[in-house]
């Protein structure tokens, strides 16, 4: 496994280690932009990090799944608690990892449905409307660091320290499909069958083809699979993903890479080729430390994403890019004491959440140039 000048660790490994130097609050940079990054709002004083969040279809609620294993609800608009959910009958205090809504579809479906993973290897469906455990499966000595939707809600796909990739059926909860190199942990069999041989962070479902699932880790690849044929049909090398970093915009493909030069690239997902390195230079306020990212997404405007957002640790940072500008830089929020372990765009494609180490929620706007002086930052009690 690659290092690039630093031992690989994943948000979960990040937490454990001494606490980094204190920085001022937060800034949001904006070095020339037609647009410019807006603080809307902060949730502040959780109890534990934030491994993952997600607004939900609807953009009414924010879901953060957090380090002492706890799934906690907010109300998008004002960042009001509206429930505290944790995995029944647990005592192992493990973190939970990665929240997922469960997207809108039938309409006999119950609405408002949350998936969450947890490093004890719980999976859970929670009603976040009333903060019930609808249903829990365990998965071995797993530990559950990736999940996602097929955009229809029929099946979810679940990841973590085991190199394979597991399909659920989301009705009866029973496993469909398994996904592995033909030597398992191995990653790459005698008959040349892909797969990884080591911890799954990302994945993501194709927005059009359910057939076809994207999944990347710590071992330096991305696999794009054919669930249908349970095989691997195409492997793109290099980017070393370490969180949530996987994303698609029609048939580009975003990764993100826990690495301190090209942490950011978009290849094609027909020929596996790179298109393009986006410029990520040093700290724009520190000139410093390079930022290593954890979590990367396009923002969500049926496949035509204006805006990508990326952050991470090492500068501690958030970034915001204009797709439509040349991928110019939108602006930076800097000035974090803790690393950037997730962020989510809001469904209008115009606010992102961004958290990770230091246990806050921030909820950004992004505005017109022409607008910055109208807006006036909020801030969420304290919890």
């Amino acid at each position: 496994m690659a290092t690039f000048g630093a031992k690989a660790v994943s948000p979960l490994e990040a937490v454990s280690r001494a606490e980094e130097k204190s920085r001022d609050e937060p800034t949001y940079a904006a070095p020339s932009a037609k647009k410019k990054l807006v603080p809307s709002m902060s949730i502040s004083g959780l109890a534990a990090e934030v491994f993952s969040i997600r607004f939900s279809p609807d953009g009414r609620y924010l879901a953060a799944a957090c380090g002492d294993g706890a799934v906690r609800v907010f109300n998008a608009s004002n960042g009001a608690l509206s429930h505290t959910m944790v995995t029944p009958n647990s005592t192992a205090g493990l973190p939970a990892t990665i929240a997922r809504f469960r997207p809108v579809g039938a309409a006999d479906r119950t609405k408002n449905v949350l998936l969450s993973g947890n490093a004890n290897g719980a999976i859970q469906h929670w009603h976040v409307t009333s903060g019930k455990c609808l249903n829990s499966l365990f998965d071995g000595d797993n530990q559950i660091y990736a999940l996602d939707y097929v955009p229809s809600g029929d099946k979810f796909a679940a990841a973590g320290k085991e190199p394979v990739v597991k399909i659920f059926d989301e009705d009866t909860r029973k496993l469909v499909v398994t996904l592995q190199g033909a030597l398992g942990s191995f990653g790459i069999g005698l008959k040349g069958d892909a797969g990884h041989s080591n911890r799954i962070f990302s994945l993501k479902w194709h927005h059009s083809d359910p057939k076809l699932l994207l999944s990347g880790g710590w071992d330096n690849t991305v696999q794009l699979w054919d669930v249908r044929a349970a095989v691997s049909v195409r492997t793109i090398y290099g980017p070393h993903l370490c969180g949530d970093a996987l994303d698609l915009d029609g048939d580009a493909l975003l990764t993100g890479s826990w690495k301190p030069v090209d942490q950011l690239q978009i290849w094609d997902l027909g020929t596996g080729k790179l298109r393009r390195t986006i410029d990520w230079a040093s700290s724009y306020i520190q000139q410093r430390e390079p930022c290593m990212v954890y979590a990367a997404q396009f923002s969500k405007m049926n496949n035509n994403a204006d805006y990508l957002a990326a952050g991470g640790s090492g500068a501690n940072e958030a970034r915001v890019f204009d797709m439509g500008d040349g991928f110019n830089l939108i602006g930076t929020v800097t000035g974090l004491a803790r690393g950037v372990f997730t962020l989510d765009f809001a469904p209008n494609a115009q606010r992102l959440a961004v958290a990770g180490g230091d246990a806050t929620i921030r909820i950004i706007d992004i505005v017109g140039s022409d607008a910055w002086e109208l807006e006036r930052p909020g801030t969420a009690e304290k919890l």
